[in-house]
């Protein structure tokens, strides 16, 4: 199956928000409306990253922002030591998941910010009670933290 990146842009928007994510609550991964919104702001303030949505032989599948990890006051110490990136609203459409392809969207995307950006750590939060999403982040190199903001665990992905 051919997977490619695009810009979620206002153009592709609707489409984006017709990928099926149902069954996965805003509590475990942010909406379209609000990876638009963070996009909107990272442009606006020239921020480093991306935000993709993720095609499957031509079909929408997934969307995922990874950019500059903007300070909260919630993050781990390892976080104010380094520039580090963040990954946000990570969804595959339910008829997509289980089959590779998220685990491809996320290398994808890694390793077109690095060549466009640089290399960093990755971060991400992960809902405490997505077990499926922390077996999978752990399968791609991720460690979970024993840090939380709100009900989600921190995860890091050093170089």
């Amino acid at each position: 199956m051919k997977i490619e990146l695009e810009e979620l842009t206002h153009s592709n928007f609707a489409d984006a928000c017709r990928i099926d994510r149902d069954d996965m609550p805003e509590s475990y991964v942010d909406t379209a409306e609000t990876l638009m919104e963070i996009t909107d702001y990272g442009v606006e303030h020239h921020c480093m990253g991306h935000t993709f949505a993720a095609k499957a032989n031509g079909r929408y599948v997934g969307l995922l922002l990874l950019g500059e990890a903007i300070p909260w006051e919630t993050d781990p110490p390892e976080m104010r030591k380094e520039p580090f990136y963040r990954l946000m609203g990570f969804v595959i459409d339910r008829e997509y998941r289980g089959c590779g392809i998220g685990g491809e969207v996320l290398e994808k995307a890694i390793e077109r910010v690095y060549r466009d950006f640089g290399r960093r750590p990755v971060a991400l939060g992960c809902h405490k009670d997505n077990v499926r999403a922390e077996r999978f982040y752990l399968r791609h190199g991720f460690r979970k933290t024993s840090y939380m903001e709100g009900n989600d665990y921190y995860y890091f992905r050093f170089l």
